[in-house]
């Protein structure tokens, strides 16, 4: 399980890090990674929370493991990996949603399972749209879901699925004064 006192500022270094290690510049892994370079520049001092999309983003261009930029360790399993319930990786990657990470131990996983639990907040409350490359599939197990894809509205009760475009900006809030758990898997 990740640390919980692993702060933005810790991923934003291992990002730059890593974006140098590569040798490439800003605008390199901006464009490799689908975010201009302002965007790029408040991730990597840590001027904003870093979308957990992004991070995935960030490590498949460079064909590096997501727990190590989260966590600054490696995952090595290689054949499966089980995570039992209320198990797996957690990733604060948003200021109220939590994030367990469900492949943190299996090396260089094809895809990005997380267990993603929303708290129920007012409409006048929006958060900020994430935005990144890819796809994404949600599987809702609990709650009720408004999912925000550019200018639609997707309502989602518990067993429903939505499998999106990850570059619309999407933003997602709980319904009914109680928070939503779902199953997230980015592509």
């Amino acid at each position: 399980m990740i640390d919980p006192n692993t702060t933005t500022a810790e991923i934003a270094l291992r990002l730059k890090a890593l974006r140098e290690s590569m040798g490439m510049n800003e605008r390199e892994f901006a464009d490799k990674t689908g975010v201009d370079t302002a965007t790029l520049d408040d991730y990597e001092n840590s001027r904003v929370e870093i979308p957990v999309g992004f991070l995935a983003e960030a490590a498949h261009a460079c064909d590096c493991d997501l727990t190590a930029l989260l966590t600054g360790k490696e995952g090595h399993l290689r054949t499966y990996s089980l995570v039992r319930q209320g198990q797996g990786l957690l990733a604060r990657r948003h200021p109220s949603y939590k994030y367990r990470r469900l492949a943190d131990r299996f090396a260089k996983p094809g895809m990005e399972p997380f267990m993603v639990t929303v708290p129920w907040r007012p409409d006048s409350t929006a958060s900020k749209p994430s935005q990144h490359n890819g796809e994404e599939f949600i599987y809702l197990l609990e709650g009720r879901l408004e999912v925000r894809l550019g200018e639609e509205i997707v309502l989602m009760n518990p067993s429903d699925a939505l499998y999106f475009d990850s570059s619309t900006p999407h933003e997602l809030r709980s319904l009914d004064n109680r928070e939503a758990t779902f199953l997230d898997v980015v592509l």
